[in-house]
Protein backbone atom coordinates (compact mmCIF):
# COMPACT_ATOMS: atom_id res chain seq x y z
CA UNK A 1 0.00 0.00 0.00
CA UNK A 2 1.65 3.02 -0.93
CA UNK A 3 2.17 5.85 1.90
CA UNK A 4 -0.10 9.05 1.37
CA UNK A 5 3.48 10.81 2.39
CA UNK A 6 5.70 9.31 0.30
CA UNK A 7 6.10 12.17 -1.65
CA UNK A 8 7.20 14.76 1.51
CA UNK A 9 10.84 13.54 1.87
CA UNK A 10 12.30 13.89 -1.66
CA UNK A 11 10.09 17.28 -1.94
CA UNK A 12 11.65 18.38 1.20
CA UNK A 13 15.26 17.36 0.41
CA UNK A 14 14.96 19.12 -2.88
CA UNK A 15 13.68 22.24 -1.60
CA UNK A 16 15.92 22.17 1.25
CA UNK A 17 18.91 21.40 -0.99
CA UNK A 18 18.02 24.63 -3.03
CA UNK A 19 17.38 26.76 -0.28
CA UNK A 20 21.26 25.91 0.85
CA UNK A 21 22.68 27.16 -2.19
CA UNK A 22 20.50 30.20 -2.05
CA UNK A 23 19.40 30.99 1.64
CA UNK A 24 17.99 34.61 1.35
CA UNK A 25 14.76 36.16 2.45
CA UNK A 26 14.66 37.06 -1.32
CA UNK A 27 14.58 33.49 -2.36
CA UNK A 28 12.62 31.62 0.08
CA UNK A 29 9.72 34.30 -0.50
CA UNK A 30 10.07 33.93 -4.05
CA UNK A 31 9.19 30.22 -3.16
CA UNK A 32 7.63 30.41 -0.08
CA UNK A 33 3.69 29.07 -2.07
CA UNK A 34 6.29 26.08 -2.59
CA UNK A 35 7.67 25.46 0.73
CA UNK A 36 3.39 25.88 1.89
CA UNK A 37 1.96 23.64 -0.97
CA UNK A 38 5.06 20.90 -0.77
CA UNK A 39 6.77 21.04 2.81
CA UNK A 40 3.91 22.80 5.48
CA UNK A 41 1.09 21.18 4.17
CA UNK A 42 1.75 17.30 4.03
CA UNK A 43 3.88 18.11 7.26
CA UNK A 44 1.10 19.28 9.37
CA UNK A 45 -1.17 16.39 8.13
CA UNK A 46 1.25 13.96 8.71
CA UNK A 47 2.05 15.87 12.20
CA UNK A 48 -2.16 15.32 13.22
CA UNK A 49 -2.41 11.40 11.90
CA UNK A 50 1.22 10.30 14.01
CA UNK A 51 -0.39 12.24 16.92
CA UNK A 52 -3.53 10.83 16.37
CA UNK A 53 -2.53 7.23 16.38
CA UNK A 54 0.08 7.60 19.23
CA UNK A 55 -2.55 9.08 21.50
CA UNK A 56 -4.93 6.00 20.32
CA UNK A 57 -2.81 3.43 21.34
CA UNK A 58 -0.81 5.00 24.42
CA UNK A 59 -3.88 7.23 25.65
CA UNK A 60 -1.31 10.32 26.14
CA UNK A 61 -2.07 13.81 25.12
CA UNK A 62 0.16 14.16 22.21
CA UNK A 63 1.09 18.01 21.35
CA UNK A 64 2.86 18.29 17.80
CA UNK A 65 5.45 20.78 16.74
CA UNK A 66 6.65 21.69 13.85
CA UNK A 67 9.75 24.02 13.48
CA UNK A 68 9.76 27.43 12.12
CA UNK A 69 12.39 27.66 8.72
CA UNK A 70 13.26 31.09 10.20
CA UNK A 71 16.87 30.60 12.36
CA UNK A 72 17.60 33.07 15.49
CA UNK A 73 20.04 34.68 14.36
CA UNK A 74 20.51 37.33 17.36
CA UNK A 75 23.38 35.43 18.59
CA UNK A 76 25.09 33.85 15.64
CA UNK A 77 28.17 34.32 13.43
CA UNK A 78 25.68 32.69 10.65
CA UNK A 79 23.63 35.20 9.65
CA UNK A 80 21.88 33.08 7.01
CA UNK A 81 17.80 33.60 7.64
CA UNK A 82 16.68 30.19 6.94
CA UNK A 83 17.10 26.80 8.27
CA UNK A 84 18.26 24.01 5.67
CA UNK A 85 16.39 21.14 7.39
CA UNK A 86 12.63 20.24 8.34
CA UNK A 87 12.25 19.63 11.95
CA UNK A 88 9.29 18.24 13.88
CA UNK A 89 8.16 16.67 17.34
CA UNK A 90 5.43 15.02 18.79
CA UNK A 91 5.52 15.11 22.91
CA UNK A 92 3.61 12.95 24.99
CA UNK A 93 2.17 14.03 28.84
CA UNK A 94 3.76 12.56 31.63
CA UNK A 95 7.73 12.81 31.66
CA UNK A 96 7.53 14.36 28.15
CA UNK A 97 8.82 11.66 26.17
CA UNK A 98 9.00 13.19 22.44
CA UNK A 99 9.54 11.42 19.24
CA UNK A 100 11.23 12.96 16.65
CA UNK A 101 11.68 13.33 13.08
CA UNK A 102 14.42 15.26 11.27
CA UNK A 103 14.62 15.59 7.19
CA UNK A 104 17.96 17.72 5.45
CA UNK A 105 19.25 17.33 2.02
CA UNK A 106 21.77 14.99 3.80
CA UNK A 107 20.22 13.34 6.43
CA UNK A 108 17.09 11.75 7.53
CA UNK A 109 16.70 10.65 10.52
CA UNK A 110 14.10 9.38 13.53
CA UNK A 111 14.60 10.00 16.75
CA UNK A 112 13.24 9.95 20.45
CA UNK A 113 13.22 10.51 24.11
CA UNK A 114 13.99 13.72 26.58
CA UNK A 115 16.01 16.30 24.85
CA UNK A 116 16.68 17.74 28.33
CA UNK A 117 16.14 16.97 31.68
CA UNK A 118 14.19 19.74 34.19
CA UNK A 119 15.47 20.57 37.08
CA UNK A 120 13.26 18.75 39.18
CA UNK A 121 14.36 15.63 37.15
CA UNK A 122 18.06 15.47 37.08
CA UNK A 123 17.99 14.48 40.55
CA UNK A 124 15.12 12.06 40.20
CA UNK A 125 16.85 10.47 37.28
CA UNK A 126 20.43 10.49 39.08
CA UNK A 127 18.78 8.72 42.19
CA UNK A 128 16.70 6.13 40.15
CA UNK A 129 19.96 5.41 37.52
CA UNK A 130 21.82 4.53 41.37
CA UNK A 131 19.27 1.81 41.96
CA UNK A 132 17.45 -0.95 39.76
CA UNK A 133 16.67 1.13 37.26
CA UNK A 134 19.98 1.55 36.03
CA UNK A 135 20.20 -1.41 35.79
CA UNK A 136 17.61 -1.16 33.16
CA UNK A 137 17.84 1.65 31.36
CA UNK A 138 21.51 0.43 30.54
CA UNK A 139 19.80 -2.74 29.31
CA UNK A 140 16.82 -0.58 27.59
CA UNK A 141 19.60 1.71 25.62
CA UNK A 142 21.95 -1.60 24.59
CA UNK A 143 18.58 -2.95 23.16
CA UNK A 144 17.89 0.11 21.30
CA UNK A 145 21.26 0.36 19.84
CA UNK A 146 20.84 -3.02 18.58
CA UNK A 147 17.75 -2.04 16.36
CA UNK A 148 19.15 0.43 14.58
CA UNK A 149 18.16 3.43 17.61
CA UNK A 150 22.19 4.97 19.13
CA UNK A 151 22.07 7.18 22.04
CA UNK A 152 23.60 11.04 22.07
CA UNK A 153 26.69 11.20 24.21
CA UNK A 154 26.80 12.04 27.75
CA UNK A 155 26.45 15.47 28.16
CA UNK A 156 28.83 15.45 31.29
CA UNK A 157 32.89 14.53 31.16
CA UNK A 158 32.94 13.08 34.51
CA UNK A 159 30.58 11.03 36.71
CA UNK A 160 28.99 13.92 38.96
CA UNK A 161 28.95 13.71 43.09
CA UNK A 162 28.47 12.20 45.30
CA UNK A 163 28.84 9.34 42.65
CA UNK A 164 32.07 7.46 42.66
CA UNK A 165 33.93 7.59 38.76
CA UNK A 166 33.77 3.59 38.90
CA UNK A 167 29.88 3.44 39.60
CA UNK A 168 28.72 0.93 37.56
CA UNK A 169 26.79 3.15 35.75
CA UNK A 170 28.48 6.19 35.49
CA UNK A 171 28.09 6.75 31.79
CA UNK A 172 24.05 7.23 32.75
CA UNK A 173 25.02 9.08 35.41
CA UNK A 174 26.87 12.13 32.91
CA UNK A 175 23.74 12.10 31.14
CA UNK A 176 21.40 15.24 31.49
CA UNK A 177 18.88 14.36 28.51
CA UNK A 178 18.65 10.86 27.31
CA UNK A 179 17.75 10.95 23.40
CA UNK A 180 18.04 7.97 20.29
CA UNK A 181 18.29 8.21 16.84
CA UNK A 182 17.74 6.14 14.04
CA UNK A 183 18.61 6.84 10.42
CA UNK A 184 15.76 6.24 7.99
CA UNK A 185 16.44 3.36 4.97
CA UNK A 186 15.14 4.22 1.84
CA UNK A 187 12.40 1.96 2.61
CA UNK A 188 11.73 4.10 5.56
CA UNK A 189 11.66 6.96 3.97
CA UNK A 190 9.06 5.92 1.03
CA UNK A 191 6.58 5.51 4.08
CA UNK A 192 7.08 7.92 6.64
CA UNK A 193 4.17 7.48 8.79
CA UNK A 194 4.53 3.44 8.53
CA UNK A 195 8.17 4.49 9.63
CA UNK A 196 7.47 7.02 12.26
CA UNK A 197 4.72 4.65 13.70
CA UNK A 198 7.73 2.06 14.10
CA UNK A 199 10.11 4.34 15.29
CA UNK A 200 7.52 5.04 18.44
CA UNK A 201 6.61 1.22 18.93
CA UNK A 202 10.41 0.53 19.30
CA UNK A 203 10.91 3.11 21.65
CA UNK A 204 7.63 2.65 23.38
CA UNK A 205 9.33 1.08 26.31
CA UNK A 206 11.82 3.81 27.04
CA UNK A 207 9.14 6.61 27.16
CA UNK A 208 7.23 4.35 29.52
CA UNK A 209 10.78 3.40 31.88
CA UNK A 210 10.76 7.21 31.78
CA UNK A 211 7.69 8.64 32.94
CA UNK A 212 7.93 5.44 35.43
CA UNK A 213 11.19 7.54 37.09
CA UNK A 214 10.52 11.14 35.66
CA UNK A 215 7.04 11.96 35.40
CA UNK A 216 5.59 14.31 37.91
Amino acid sequence: MTDAFAQLIPDARTFLGELAKNNSRDWFTAHKDRYETQLKSPTLLLMDEVAQAISRRSGAQVTAKLFRPQRDVRFSKDKTPYNTHLHMMWTLNGAGCALFFGIAPDYCTAGGGLMGFSKAQLPRWRQAIDGAFGDETAALVDILALKGFAAKDPELKRVPAPYGKAHPHGALLQRKSLTVWHEMSAREQAAPMGALMSAYLTQEPMFALLDSALAD
